[in-house]
């Protein structure tokens, strides 16, 4: 790319002149000598983006996506069930204020009826247009005919959660909080079809043979019910809630399951429910149990529970509570997924998902559609398991789907609204990146794409950037159309974020098809940051001496004597006197940590400087290492600072490069022990009285003490009570000598914990 390597910079010089400063402050930013490229090219990188619009294949291929109308805004806060009457009229239930409405073939919409109950979670209409209604809490069954609703049917039970209209017109009833089936006539006559000892019927769908699926939570059994009272258990799902059941003629059926929408939802009709009261109302508290064996095969006998499924609530009203307790959300665990159910009974998880809740399923004749509560979306799985983005509503949650005429109705949460996707693209559509962090700001190259553009269609992108996390009125405006695939210079302003969107048009159905894009820019470079100092003493090995009868490196020195009372059979006329070497000399190690927030490689400089001193002197230079051990004798006594300095010079250019510097504490290097003197000395009687003087040239005592014929060391106090400066006297009191010399050693040490000795023979 052309002109990122060229940098205009003004040089500072090692001068203090006005010029100089001035000069310095104007220089332009500094930036790194890298170019970094953002690329996006494969599902995983587009799906996190906002479709409208649009669709993304899962080989990450971008098209317009079918066209999507309104078909019917509620006003209301969801749309929890839609249904068709055989004549294409629409009956919508919605939430919180426990609405129907009834939509024509024509879009035109009223509304049909308002429940007493806030909740309108199931709505069903029969072969002859009779809408039922489920409402909750305290849920009871409406009938809705010729525009007129009465109650149906009341199970006595919190929760209608489902329905479903039998072949022989019967209507089944889905319930909660004690999971019971009931089979209603055309009269309102009710009976307990089946009682699971699950807490909830969460859906509920007839087959081609007349037999009631039914799905449950909290343990996610899918039932298929032939009789009253006999059921079979087609598929114990890992996920606590069956949400959808779609049954095939061929006996093939899918079901969804995911983590727990009942909570949502009744927690939705218990702060409706108060709010229209004004008191509080009991709400249930769903247990899930995730240790149940039952499976494929098992017969259901009426009232049997899974093992370990707690004890159902008591059909009287609960105490009055507003908590709810929904289902913990377990990061890196599955959220949904969508089954098949074979007719054979075996299962096949087709999508899984950690991310997203799966509401719906519809199936269609070349492709199966799901919706999910992220931004409304609708997936199509194609039967070798492909998923596509085939729309996205950017409504809360799309709830339900349901097919008309070459079409495909979606409802959705948050604004209550019904749409309509074609089968064939539509004319526009656009498609908004994630904003991407550069980490510093940053100055922006080119953009660069590969797409397709069939004659009729055409494709642009612009660019806008902002430094906060988030695109608000901060942010620049979207930049001019850019057109040019092989790179089109960005001109939104240097910054932090940046954040590209494509708009996509085409006609008579033709539309563009982007695989990947490209964005190039150069971060800042950012200085180094150099975190800590640590200086520290240890021992060196003492070298080895030049004569071959010199101590080894160890520092180890012996010598043997035989019983004869020779030491050494070579050894000359006369006793040799032997000196013990010092075992080891003072070294000191500075260390460091540092970084470089760009990951460039970092070189040291250590610098150091004394009390009395201005100039830093260099220690050691161009190091990659982050510690230096020298000896501490190089070093006079005294206080001593250090200064390290990273620079990351060697990954970019002059101009651009940029350093870090930390100095440490005040560090005291103390190689001279204290001087002990001895002063008045007396013995008589077994008893001595020693006085004596210690001095240390450079760090205060901190310790004295003394030995009697090579004993234990004995502490010694100071003739002022505290053993705290460069200079102490002391006097030391012996009494209960035994007749006969005596050795007394005295010992002082300072801070540096150097030791002076002087001894004494009492005689």
């Amino acid at each position: 790319m052309i002109g990122f390597m060229h940098i205009r910079g003004t040089g500072i010089r090692a001068c203090v002149s006005f010029l100089a400063i001035l000069l310095a402050l104007l220089a332009p930013s500094v930036f790194s000598s890298g170019t970094t490229a953002w690329e996006m090219n494969s599902y995983t990188d587009f799906v996190r983006g906002r479709f409208e619009g649009v669709s993304l294949s899962r080989e990450g291929r971008i098209s317009l996506a079918p066209k999507i109308d309104t078909v019917f805004t509620s006003g209301q806060s969801v749309i929890w069930s839609i249904a068709q009457a055989p004549d294409g009229t629409l009956y919508a239930a919605t939430g919180h204020r426990g609405r129907v409405y009834r939509i024509d073939p024509q879009g035109n919409s009223s509304l049909l009826w308002t429940a007493v109950e806030p909740e309108v979670f199931a709505i069903a209409v029969d072969r002859n247009g009779i809408v039922y209604a489920g409402t909750s809490p305290d849920g009871k069954v409406y009938r809705i005919e010729n525009g007129q609703a009465a109650e149906f049917f009341a199970p006595h039970t919190r929760y209608i959660w489902s329905l479903a209209v039998a072949p022989d017109g019967a209507l089944y009833v889905g319930t909660g909080d004690q999971g019971k089936i009931f089979r209603v006539d055309n009269a309102g006559h009710g009976d307990l079809y089946y009682s699971t000892g699950q807490s909830h019927i969460t859906g509920l769908a007839v087959d081609s043979q007349g037999r009631l699926l039914a799905g449950t939570e909290p343990n996610g059994i899918l039932y298929r019910i032939s009789a009253k009272d006999k059921a079979f258990v087609l598929y114990d799902a890992s996920l606590p809630e069956i949400r959808a059941i779609v049954p095939m003629p061929d006996g093939t059926v899918y079901a969804a399951a995911l983590g727990g929408s009942v909570a949502k939802r009744a927690q939705s009709a218990a702060q409706a429910a108060q709010g229209a009261s004004g008191s509080g109302v009991a709400v249930t508290t769903t247990t899930i149990t995730v240790e149940a064996q039952a499976g494929p095969g098992t017969e259901i006998k009426p009232g049997d529970a899974k093992p370990q499924q707690p004890a159902q609530a008591p059909a009287a009203a609960p105490q009055v509570s507003t908590q709810f307790a929904p289902v913990v959300d377990v990061s890196g665990v599955d959220k949904s997924a969508l089954y098949r159910i074979n007719p054979d009974n075996t299962v096949e998880t087709l999508w899984s998902s950690k991310e997203e809740n799966v509401y719906d399923v519809l199936a269609l004749e070349r492709q199966i559609l799901f919706s999910t509560d992220v931004d409304g979306r609708i997936y199509g799985l194609t039967p070798d398991r492909r998923v596509t983005l085939v729309a996205q509503t950017n409504e809360g949650e799309t709830t339900r789907l349901l097919p008309s005429d070459h079409s495909v109705l979606a409802a959705t949460g948050s604004m209550g609204r019904i749409f309509r996707l074609g089968d064939k693209p539509g004319a526009a559509g656009t498609y908004e990146a994630p904003v991407h962090d550069s980490g510093t700001a940053s100055r922006w190259g080119s953009l660069s794409w590969h797409a397709e553009a069939p004659p009729g269609s055409t494709l642009v992108f612009r660019t806008r950037t902002g430094n906060s996390a988030k695109p608000d009125r901060t942010w620049s405006d979207w930049s001019e159309p850019l057109s040019n695939p092989s790179g089109s210079h960005i001109s939104s302003p240097n910054a932090r974020y940046i954040e590209w969107k494509a708009e996509l048009s085409g006609t008579a159905g033709s539309t563009p098809i982007l695989n990947s894009v490209t964005l190039a820019y150069l971060p800042q470079n950012s200085p180094p940051v150099v975190k800590s100092i640590n200086v520290v003493t240890q021992s060196a090995p003492a070298t080895q001496g030049a004569k071959s009868g010199a101590a080894s490196s160890s520092g180890a020195y012996s010598v043997t004597v035989t019983d004869t009372g020779d030491s050494s059979t070579a050894a000359p006329a006369g006793t040799p006197t032997q000196t013990l070497p010092r075992a080891s000399s003072q070294q000191i190690t500075v260390s460091w940590q540092a970084e470089d927030p760009d990951g460039d490689r970092l070189v040291y400089t250590l610098y150091f400087r004394s009390e009395d001193a201005t100039q830093w002197m260099v220690l050691k230079g161009g190091m990659h290492d982050n510690s230096f051990t020298f000896d501490g004798d190089i070093l006079a006594d005294g206080k001593y600072f250090f200064r390290v300095v990273a620079s990351d010079r060697e990954a970019n250019p002059p101009a651009s490069a940029r350093e870090a510097q930390l100095t440490s504490a005040p560090i005291m290097i103390d190689n001279t022990p204290p001087v002990v003197t001895l002063g008045t000395i007396s013995y008589s009687a077994g008893a001595a009285h020693v006085e004596f003087e210690a001095v240390d040239a450079a760090s205060p005592l901190r310790r004295c003490e003394y030995s009697l014929d090579a004993a234990s060391w004995v502490p010694v106090e100071a003739a002022d009570g505290v053993i705290d400066s460069m200079r102490e006297k002391f006097a030391l009191d012996l009494s209960g000598l035994p007749p006969g010399e005596h050795l007394l050693v005295i010992r002082a040490a300072d801070s540096a914990n150097n030791t002076g000795l002087a001894k004494v023979v009492l005689k």
